[in-house]
């Protein structure tokens, strides 16, 4: 009997503890709280500073794969439209590819990009096996004799194909660069075209901002603030030099969100550089410094990062002023020091022994003519023509510093071929020595995209001539 009521207890205390493990988990997962707790794996790089908010892909209420997908859609369905996606769904809802689905599902995101998978997950979140291609493309070399032989895990190897952007690496393309030359003498970047197109940007509060110089007088600071950021009497003379004061801009545009009545933020939020920079701030939420700030959670540090970070940058947040400083608005330091200030992999420290660096001096150096220079930003936030109304376009500095990161090959058109011709840059981005180096030198490898385009050319234009219609 002593036994028995023993075990009794033991049941009792086994059932109490179960509850309360039950109620700590539902008190979690009811409140707005971070639920990493629940998630059966790990996330991909691309996702896991979202870990906290599972709702961001799964939903409010972790529903389907029906909202999983539109969700995905939310987010990246910008990058996968055409020109850029070179399989998008629309071409497998065509009937006549209905045969496609059948053996994978292409219509889903999650059937290559599956979360919570770390033990199969591959570069950029790809979750199925290097021969996906053989699906549909099993009898490629009857159609390209130049693929003849070619095993199917090398499809996506660089300088061949992309699944969803292949904008530089289809045949019609390679064809039409196939001579270029390796380096252009007049290689330059296009130049920044906020100021020119200030008078199509229907946003643009010109009421609050008149795009008239800030005098001396008329700065708005409140005279008992605290002078700790350097605003005496100098800091306010350099700050009249910026092009913020040039354009009107005062300190309570930034500091009171252009409203009288609100408190005086001593740190500006990107909501207030998103009044005037409403496309720069939108890029700047698709990428990795700030998807964070988009979800609504606190900006990303640098100890969350996945990539090697300097330790002295530990803990550094990021939103606009992490790169461009309140008071000094030098986009000359936001295209380099600033990347340099957190960065700690190979390829950041080799920049400054590179040749794009040493461009990038003589630019700002004025010895060389404006946008011959290669800075990080160059490459990675390439300057890219986007439409600000139905009407007009302007040149915006792309802050989204994932769109070309991965695979590199989609910097060929933003970056790449503003000075180097194709081949080169398909080499060269394919080296992954040469990459570590910041591309100082030559490349060392050599990629067959543009040999296997002039083959199939050459092989069209036989056929073309010895056609029946060409010879009448």
């Amino acid at each position: 009997m002593a036994a028995e009521r023993s075990n009794g207890r033991y049941w009792w205390l086994w059932g109490l503890i179960t509850l309360a493990i039950v109620a700590a988990l539902a008190w979690v997962l009811l409140r707005d709280e971070d639920k990493t707790l629940f998630m059966p794996g790990p996330l991909s790089d691309g996702h896991h500073q979202l870990a906290e908010r599972c709702d961001i892909c799964h939903g409010e209420a972790m529903a389907g794969e029906e909202v999983i997908q539109e969700n995905c859609v939310e987010c990246h369905g910008e990058d996968r439209v055409k020109p850029f996606d070179s399989h998008p769904r629309s071409k497998f809802r065509d009937p006549r590819n209905a045969d496609r689905l059948e053996k994978i599902d292409a219509l889903r995101c999650v059937t290559c990009h599956t979360e919570h998978k770390s033990e199969i997950t591959r570069k950029d979140g790809v979750t199925q096996p290097r021969d996906l291609c053989s699906h549909c493309h099993a009898d490629i070399a009857e159609d390209r004799p130049s693929h003849q032989g070619m095993a199917f895990d090398t499809c996506a190897s660089a300088g061949c194909h992309n699944f969803h952007n292949n904008r530089a690496l289809y045949t019609d393309f390679l064809v039409k660069h196939m001579d270029d030359t390796d380096t252009r003498r007049d290689g330059r970047v296009p130049p920044r075209g906020f100021h020119e197109a200030l008078e199509e940007i229907l946003t643009y509060p010109r009421d609050r901002y008149p795009l008239q110089p800030v005098a001396a007088a008329a700065v708005d600071m409140p005279a008992d603030l605290d002078r700790s950021e350097g605003m005496n009497a100098d800091g306010i003379r350099h700050w009249l030099q910026t092009a913020h004061a040039r354009a009107g801009v005062n300190c309570s545009a930034c500091h009171q969100g252009g409203d009288a009545q609100a408190p005086w933020r001593p740190r500006p939020d990107p909501k207030s550089c998103g009044s005037c920079h409403d496309q720069e701030l939108d890029r700047f939420g698709k990428g990795k410094h700030g998807m964070r700030l988009a979800a609504g959670l606190p900006p990303m540090t640098t100890d969350r990062a996945r990539l090697p970070m300097r330790s002295d940058a530990a803990h550094e947040s990021l939103d606009c002023n992490s790169c461009h400083k309140a008071h000094d608005d030098d986009v000359v330091k936001a295209a380099v020091e600033a990347c340099e200030g957190c960065h700690d992999d190979r390829h950041t420290r080799a920049y400054r022994n590179s040749s794009h660096f040493r461009l990038w001096q003589a630019e700002v150096l004025g010895s060389a003519p404006p946008g011959s220079g290669v800075s990080c930003a160059t490459c990675h936030m390439p300057r890219v023509e986007r439409d600000i109304s139905d009407w007009s376009s302007r040149i915006v500095v792309d802050h989204n510093q994932s769109a070309n990161l991965s695979p590199n090959t989609k910097m060929i058109r933003g970056a790449c071929l503003h000075c180097h011709g194709l081949g080169f840059s398909i080499d060269a981005l394919a080296d992954r020595t040469l990459v570590e180096r910041n591309f100082d030198g030559r490349p060392g490898i050599h990629v067959q995209s543009i040999d296997l385009a002039r083959k199939d050319q050459e092989n069209y234009l036989k056929e073309l001539k010895g056609s029946p219609g060409e010879k009448r």
